[in-house]
């Protein structure tokens, strides 16, 4: 066994104690569990396209790698893998798999093992959320592991993320009752103008789910209402997660059908995977990394509805998160998060102004929520999101205090973040979030109205689904195309409203990003027309 002297710190990894829970002693030694190691990219920093390379080329002027190239070209080099069978032979750990282009090995074996071969000592936490495996400070790794590993996933296994949506709450009186109006995805899509003609044939969309499922006979209710077919839909576990409905439309069912149908209505031609994990941090970077990386269903776009503040989570697993979004960047696939639903605080403990990490990563197209009324067949009025007077959320949006502000966002004056970091902007674009002009879904056998930015994400990607399909190309890494001079005149810039700290106005602002789409201009403008 290595000597504690050969051993270092493992960057990032740094954990606080579970806040709110109690430690009521060791982690059982003989458990067994499954632990993710993150990997360095075999490929040399320069040898990565970086984001300058792409930048704001048209789509049709941009040459993606295909996954297999990205696994030969940047993929965990078989040197680095042999290291790792090594030290995981050396402590008792099991190989259960490796993966060369997402960069991750699984290793399996007991609690006392996995404390040896890290240095950390796994305690069982009681918190009122539940029970759980969880650590405190720092993992050591062998020296020779120094700039091999990048990340160390899995030994603690506490909640990580929230969903970001919001199951319309019934009124006391019949006046507020009446105040309030739903649209069918449609609806939605027809004001915000989005392209005639396409169906997203060809397309796979990718939703990342921590938790709940869905029921065919819910979709086909929800499709058959619509007059459309239901779209093809495939679950794929990932660290043991499946597609299990809780029976809850208030719980996380309600993010994976709301999903599924808005993505599903806005392109019905386009398959659906629904990429299921356990919300850990574990789970959600194997989910996003299974659904970027996956070589069989292909998705061109994925779509997070889930999040949490940037702060909750350690260096390491946001570095992990963010590399994967990075790699999706090189293969013409596009990430897009939802803001989140709890204004500009982001539900923070602190009250604090704190953007929603994964939105928060340059990588991905931030989404944020309005507030849309429709006249007619087009926007009668829209406004950010924001009932929080009413205890019904509002858009998530701010300044990262970790991200720095990437060349995109250069022109789109930007704020300093609260501790005046010079830093990336949330969200990049919205649309209709408020649950007071919710979205008429179909969740746990019944109709149901839910709002938040997690609507926002896969009816954004539905509109991406239509435009890869209609342009013959995927849009890929389309944030820099977004803020530029031809790109940014298609949305409509929302210049009222606020979410607490930050107020809507001409331009960017950090409630509404760059405002709501008109998807046929959009569409237009990223043919080059």
């Amino acid at each position: 066994m290595a000597k504690r002297q050969d051993r270092v710190e493992l960057k990032g990894s740094a954990r606080a104690a579970l806040p709110g829970g109690q430690d009521v002693g060791p982690a059982d030694p003989n458990q067994q569990i499954e632990v993710t190691v993150f990997l360095r990219r075999g490929s040399k920093p320069g040898e990565f396209p970086s984001v300058a390379q792409m930048g704001a080329r048209l789509p049709r002027e941009r040459k993606y790698l295909t996954r297999e190239e990205f696994a030969r070209l940047h993929g965990a080099s078989a040197a680095d893998l042999e290291k790792i069978r090594a030290f995981a032979g050396q402590y008792g750990l099991r190989v259960v798999s490796e993966d060369r282009a997402s960069r991750i090995v699984k290793l399996s074996g007991t609690v006392q093992a996995f404390n040896d071969a890290f240095g950390v000592n796994l305690r069982r936490y009681e918190h009122s959320s539940g029970a759980y495996r969880c650590r405190a400070g720092s993992l050591t790794i062998p020296a020779d592991l120094e700039f091999v590993v990048e990340g160390v996933f899995g030994l603690d296994n506490r909640p990580q993320a929230k969903a970001h949506f919001r199951l319309r709450k019934q009124k006391p009186n019949v006046h507020a009752q009446a105040a309030a109006v739903s649209y069918s995805p449609l609806q939605v899509a027809q004001a915000y103008g989005f392209p005639s003609g396409a169906t997203g044939a060809g397309q796979c969309i990718g939703v990342i789910e921590l938790g709940g499922g869905y029921r065919a006979t819910d979709l086909n209710s929800f499709f058959r209402n619509l007059g459309i077919s239901t779209p093809k839909v495939t679950a794929v576990s990932v660290d043991g997660a499946a597609n299990s409905p809780t029976g809850d439309p208030g719980g996380p069912d309600g993010e994976v059908e709301l999903d599924i149908e808005v993505a599903g209505a806005i392109a019905p031609a386009a398959q659906i995977a629904a990429y299921f994990a356990p919300n850990t941090d574990q789970g959600f970077i194997d989910a996003v990394t299974t659904a970027v990386h996956d070589a069989k269903l292909k998705p061109s776009i994925v779509s997070i509805s889930w999040g949490g503040p940037e702060d909750s989570w350690t260096e390491q697993s946001r570095d992990a998160l963010n590399s994967a979004c990075q790699d999706a960047s090189t293969m013409g696939v596009t990430v897009l998060a939802a803001s989140g639903d709890d204004g500009a605080s982001d539900g923070s403990t602190s009250g604090a102004p704190t953007v929603d990490f994964p939105a928060a990563s340059p990588y991905v197209v931030g989404c944020g929520g309005t507030k849309l009324t429709i006249s007619g067949a087009a926007i009668g009025s829209e406004q950010a999101w924001n009932e929080l007077s009413a205890n019904e959320g509002a858009t998530g949006g701010g300044v990262s205090e970790i991200f720095a502000l990437p060349s995109y966002q250069q022109s789109a004056n930007v704020p300093k973040a609260p501790n005046s970091f010079v830093g990336r902007g949330v969200p990049d674009v919205a649309g209709d979030a408020d649950p007071e002009t919710g979205y008429n879904v179909f969740v746990d056998g019944q109709q149901a109205v839910i709002g938040g930015t997690s609507a926002v994400a896969p009816l954004w990607a539905g509109l991406l689904a239509l435009i890869n399909q209609s342009l013959g190309t995927n849009v890929g890494y389309v944030n820099p195309l977004l803020y530029s001079a031809k790109v940014e005149p298609t949305f409509h810039d929302i210049t009222s409203g606020s979410n607490g700290d930050y107020s809507a106005g001409p331009g960017w602002d950090a409630c509404t990003g760059l405002g709501s789409p008109n998807g046929a201009a959009l569409m237009t403008a990223l043919r080059g027309e």
